[in-house]
């Protein structure tokens, strides 16, 4: 079981085997959605395992809370995915490669696994900053990075499986570079889509109720992570609660 995922994973990241099939193969698609779902209900589980280690939570409420972030993860990446598809449909139909909409969206399927396979093999950091620091925004900047790490180097995998089509006609290239920026904006908290879905998955108080330093976090993801970190390196020095704020 363990051998096979293995090189299942081993495929997906290399583009062979069973993930190097037909565009129309139902079975590979299929699979890579489920890599997806699977590693990233993995490292949603990792990243919900904070209140245990810094607020000491009881189990049932962690137990709760890794499942909340566990089935975040994935209902970002599907939500997002499935949100741009249409619009980079249309681009493609406009610049004459409709044919090829299959093989381009195995592509972004096989990118979407790849990145929750990455964001799964960086779990164990995530667990060790958890086991060396306490501090909340730290926690929410650390899962960031997580995020970016995995973003980026999946943008590297989705280059690998656009190759082919690129080869075959130039103005792939084009879509590529659209399918990015249409991904990046449905990504980002304040785009459409799925910006319900990219709230704050680690929670320092209860689950309902994010909380730093005291205040409910408000605005966009990005914004809080930004807020928290000024919080807190501000208030270390001393400086009075009202001087703790954006500038």
């Amino acid at each position: 079981m363990i051998q096979t995922l293995g090189i299942g994973i081993d495929d997906v990241l290399r583009r062979r085997g069973w993930a190097a099939r037909p565009a129309t193969s139902f079975g590979a698609a299929a699979q890579m959605a489920g890599y997806a779902v699977l590693f990233g209900l993995m490292y949603g589980a990792v990243m919900g395992t904070y209140a245990g280690f810094a607020v000491a939570r009881p189990w049932d409420e962690l137990r709760l809370q890794m499942l909340y972030s566990a089935l975040k993860v994935p209902l970002l990446l599907a939500a997002t995915c499935v949100v741009s598809l249409p619009s980079f449909f249309v681009v493609n139909t406009l610049f004459g490669l409709r044919d090829d909409f299959a093989e381009a969206a195995r592509a972004v399927a096989a990118a979407q696994a790849g990145l929750a396979i990455i964001l799964a093999s960086l779990a164990p950091l995530t667990l060790t900053w958890y086991l060396t620091s306490s501090g909340y925004s730290e926690a929410i900047f650390v899962n960031g990075v997580m995020f970016a790490v995995a973003g980026v180097t999946a943008q590297k995998l989705l280059r690998t499986y656009y190759g082919p089509l690129i080869a075959r006609n130039s103005r792939h290239r084009a879509m590529l570079w659209c399918w990015l920026a249409i991904y990046a904006y449905r990504r980002h908290p304040d785009g459409l889509g799925a910006a319900s879905v990219h709230r704050q998955p680690v929670r320092s108080g209860r689950v309902c109720a994010p909380r730093f330093a005291g205040q409910r976090l408000r605005g966009s993801g990005k914004v809080d992570c930004a807020r928290a970190v000024w919080v807190e390196r501000r208030s270390r020095l001393g400086l009075p609660r009202h001087e703790c704020r954006m500038l």
